[in-house]
């Protein structure tokens, strides 16, 4: 799933692409649902963006907006959706189809290019809403404070915890009404960086004044470094990029480069966290079943 660092790298390449980082903005010539379950919104309808020029690219957590005119198309790519760009798109509205990535919305522009939104998988989250007011999307008007913002000091994190109360930590950093942005693969190497078990309970964290500053420190160069890493990389070499950066999430069964252990993964109904005993339980291994027995 797209997260913070890697949507942030996707609005940058889009307005490259879409010419707002040049000041000469492209025309949005059409824009085609494909698939059904896409597209959550009716009015304003998507043939309204015929025509209108794109103004800006920016980002809301996990959401990315791509505003217009006035309006706002905003994507939300789910755990299974990508953004695809293509230097020429069909002149025919698309069909809805199969293949491993089946097409899930297409948007053209003037000069015949254009972005694809596929979702691979059969459990379709992708999500596309075209609005007024970004404050219009549920998810977004529910988002919690933005983790790299300047507004986003230790004691705003000191309240998260605080008001989480004995919630698992891990939980709490995915949380998108807590914090805007961070969700399972950066959850884990947050968490790692800061030698912490996942399982933590949040207020335990808010009371030590040790344990909140390593959090909020790991919080901050962890997705700042992704970013970096990001920097520049068009759409389709993020996926590639993000998986060589991670140290611990989906790496189940290697060695931690830090201290040499196994890391060890707990499942969950439909997800799963990796961690390193060594660095973040003291050397004891996480029961991995749901109701496992918290370790702190």
């Amino acid at each position: 799933m797209p997260e913070l660092p890697e949507v942030a790298a996707l609005a940058v390449d889009l307005s490259r692409r879409l010419g707002v980082t040049d000041g000469e903005p492209r025309a949005i010539v059409a824009a085609y649902p494909a698939a059904i379950s896409a597209l959550k919104t009716y009015d304003p309808p998507v043939s309204a963006l015929a025509g209108l020029l794109v103004d800006d690219v920016t980002r809301h957590g996990k959401f990315l907006d791509v505003s217009a005119g006035g309006l706002h198309l905003i994507i939300h790519l789910a755990r299974a959706g990508w953004l695809r760009w293509k230097d020429e798109q069909p002149k025919a509205p698309p069909r809805p189809g199969g293949g491993k990535n089946p097409l899930a919305f297409r948007v053209v522009l003037d000069d015949g290019s254009g972005f694809d939104l596929t979702e691979a998988g059969t459990k379709k989250g992708l999500a596309v809403y075209l609005v007024r007011d970004p404050a219009e999307v549920p998810g977004i008007a529910r988002l919690g404070p933005e983790p790299l913002d300047d507004a986003f000091t230790i004691e705003t994190l000191r309240d998260i915890l605080t008001a989480a109360g004995r919630s698992q930590i891990k939980g709490v950093l995915r949380d998108q009404s807590q914090i805007a942005g961070i969700g399972n693969a950066y959850s884990d190497e947050i968490l790692h960086v800061a030698k912490m078990s996942p399982f933590k309970p949040a207020n335990a964290i808010a009371t030590s004044e040790e344990d909140l500053t390593t959090l909020y420190e790991a919080i901050g160069s962890t997705l700042r470094d992704a970013i970096a890493r990001s920097d520049g990389l068009a759409a389709s070499e993020l996926k590639k990029e993000k998986k060589s950066g991670l140290r611990v999430h989906a790496r189940t069964g290697e060695t931690c480069e830090v201290c040499g252990d196994t890391i060890r993964e707990v499942s969950f109904a439909d997800s799963s966290l990796q961690y390193c005993p060594t660095c973040q339980t003291g050397g004891k291994p996480l029961a991995d079943r749901r109701m496992s027995k918290l370790l702190r």
